[in-house]
């Protein structure tokens, strides 16, 4: 990608993101989750169709939970360069319905090609940050295993090495395993985008992420993770509706269904991943009110110069 052409991708990322988090923003804490997902999504696809590209949604969000999606193989924009986009209009719906912690507009987007199309389905995840020489954890090691790799590349004890974790009842394993070299645990209650993330930025102090969470949002995270060097593996979960769940697979062109798929998988290229904040999290702040205009905060991330920004955005009400 040249530099012009990044730069316009940047903008593009950035009001799409900033246009959802303004839409939704009258709806946090309203208790209704599906009304902000949707005027979140609205935006979004507004944004996007109003864009000279030519679109092709490759992760879509919303099939799980019945939500309102820009669903894969939706067609945005008036016209022009073939681009893929991933997109999670409301990244953690439960936490933006009642004034929780971290939610945020997610998007991702890239030259035709290069976001892997994942089905919306559960994948498991593992991830760290940048500086690690390649294939430092693995999916197939324990969570003991891996902290202990971790801790040793790093150069500290075990018990020094922090690893997030979303907290649900299938990642009580997990969670032990950790525990038992004396590792430490982080958890999240929603928005696994943003779990993964927090390995890329040190003021967390988050060394790993391990546990499932949605196959959209892991190449969404992957999408930003790469920019700063980090590693992420992730393999697909065909566990309900398993025969279903193939077929959609086969139809998005994946039919290694045992495939432990690394960041390079999930984004082949270049990309640009873009979140603006809903509510107050570890990442982004929400969009305020400051002195007569609305306030948003956008992160992005872009792996053409390995790149991470913060804007802050005024907005007239």
């Amino acid at each position: 990608m040249s530099a012009d052409f990044v730069e316009t991708l940047v903008s593009l990322a950035a009001n799409v993101t900033r246009n959802a988090a303004l839409a939704c923003r009258d709806l946090i804490g309203k208790g209704d989750k599906k009304s902000a997902d949707g005027a979140a999504t609205d935006a979004m696809r507004n944004t996007l169709n109003a864009a000279a590209i030519s679109g092709e949604v490759v992760i879509g969000e919303g099939e799980m939970d019945e939500a309102p999606m820009l669903y894969i193989g939706e067609k945005v924009g008036t016209g022009g360069a073939a681009i893929d986009i991933a997109v999670d209009p409301l990244e953690g719906t439960t936490p933006a319905a009642e004034n929780g912690v971290g939610a945020m507009c997610v998007l991702a987007i890239a030259p035709r090609g290069t976001l892997l199309n994942a089905p919306d389905m559960y994948m498991d995840k593992l991830a760290i940050g940048g500086g690690y020489s390649e294939n430092t954890v693995s999916l197939t090691a324990t969570p003991a295993d891996n902290v202990l790799a971790l801790a040793k590349a790093k150069g500290v004890s075990p018990q020094e090495i922090n690893v997030c974790v979303l907290k649900r009842d299938r990642h009580k394993e997990i969670v032990a395993s950790v525990r038992s070299v004396g590792a430490k645990v982080t958890f999240i209650t929603d928005g696994d985008v943003g779990g993964v993330l927090s390995v890329s930025d040190p003021e967390t102090e988050i060394d790993m992420y391990l546990g499932s969470g949605g196959a959209p949002e892991g190449v969404l995270a992957a999408a930003a993770l790469k920019a700063v060097g980090g590693q992420m593996f992730g393999r697909l979960m065909f566990e309900l509706e398993e025969d279903a769940q193939k077929k959609r697979a086969e139809k998005l062109g994946i039919t290694d269904f045992d495939k432990i798929y690394t960041i390079n998988d999930m984004v082949k290229g270049h990309a640009i991943f873009a979140a603006t904040g809903v509510t107050d999290g570890n990442l982004l702040s929400r969009v305020k009110k400051i002195n007569g205009r609305l306030v948003s905060e956008t992160l992005i991330y872009e792996t053409l110069t390995g790149s991470v920004q913060k804007i802050l955005t005024r907005h007239p009400l």
